[in-house]
């Protein structure tokens, strides 16, 4: 049902090998014009300086924040930011508070950036490899990493974006009371609970929020890795469509899901799972990528109950 998925992910690995034969060629990871790699006329970063502590430095010397508004609303403004470094200062003194939803914000723009932040000189080297190869689907992916670049140039690889660093502060996003966290830690498989009931509820809890964020980050938790697991008995999950119907219900629900969303960037620029009409949205590019014509059907149904509160027996 996924084979065009499977296709792109394949496409990718052969693509990934190319770029490192590629860079074989010194030249290779010189940056390119399209791609940013810091903003003009700001103070240079000291590499050596823990994120968390230039965040914190940048906040206190009211060095300008181009665009970034406060709190509220800092959900879109994760989507829309030119700049997620500046973005992270606003969220950093309510996050060291304590804040779950600051600190689950923060999390995303480390997961988001976290590809260019650890090695920036061949994530833009990458960039112009793919560009150069004349792909089909360069010039998707050129767009998507370099507008990753762009909105990550001021991270640097001594800030750690790491894959641990990311679900420890996930999980204390969850632990202060962050719905999507707490799904997102489902997702990977660390759930703050292992049992079937805690799990069943934790679905059950994110469909009532009808929170798109919650959604969105429950997704990956509903599809093929819920197959045959009886915590999940009676609900939406087990298949790839099921997953695919929780990120659809995601977008009905209000989340970002145009063609300069998250969703639709991160999985082109490090997945090259990317659609090649340049103003597709994630749901008319998974009906049209990813999903067969007679599983269209049993996907809004899946996606129109959970928007509705309703649950679906398999």
């Amino acid at each position: 049902m996924h084979r065009q998925l499977v296709l792109f992910a394949l496409a990718s690995a052969l693509l990934l090998a190319a770029i490192v034969a590629y860079r074989s060629d010194p030249g290779a990871v010189v940056s390119i014009d399209a791609v940013a790699t810091g903003l003009a006329g700001e103070v240079p970063v000291d590499a050596g300086q823990p994120v968390a502590e230039r965040i914190a430095a940048d906040a206190r010397s009211g060095q300008p924040q181009r665009g970034v508004p406060g709190m509220q609303g800092h959900r879109a403004e994760f989507e829309h930011a030119r700049d997620l470094y500046a973005y992270a200062n606003t969220l950093a003194p309510a996050a060291r508070a304590g804040d779950p939803e600051a600190t689950w914000m923060l999390s995303r723009v480390y997961d988001y950036c976290s590809a260019y932040a650890m090695a920036p000189a061949d994530y833009v080297g990458d960039t112009r490899a793919i560009r150069d190869m004349g792909l089909k689907t360069s010039a998707a992916m050129v767009a998507a990493r370099t507008r990753t670049s762009e909105r990550c140039a001021r991270f640097v690889p001594g800030d750690d974006l790491s894959y641990t660093v990311i679900l420890g502060m996930t999980r204390e996003a969850a632990e202060a009371g962050s719905l999507a966290a707490e799904a997102a830690l489902l997702a990977v498989g660390e759930p703050l609970d292992t049992s079937d009931a805690y799990k069943h509820d934790l679905v059950d809890r994110v469909q009532q929020s009808q929170d798109p964020e919650s959604f969105a980050a429950l997704a990956p938790a509903m599809g093929i890795q819920a197959s045959g697991d009886r915590a999940f008995e009676g609900q939406v999950a087990g298949t790839r469509l099921a997953e695919v119907a929780w990120q659809v219900a995601a977008c009905e629900l209000g989340m970002e899901c145009g063609a300069d969303s998250a969703v639709m960037v991160s999985q082109c620029a490090n997945g090259g799972i990317c659609s090649r009409d340049p103003g597709q949205d994630f749901s008319s590019f998974v009906f049209d990528a990813a999903v067969p014509r007679q599983g269209a059907d049993v996907v809004n149904e899946m996606a129109d109950s959970l928007v509705g509160g309703k649950k679906v027996q398999k």
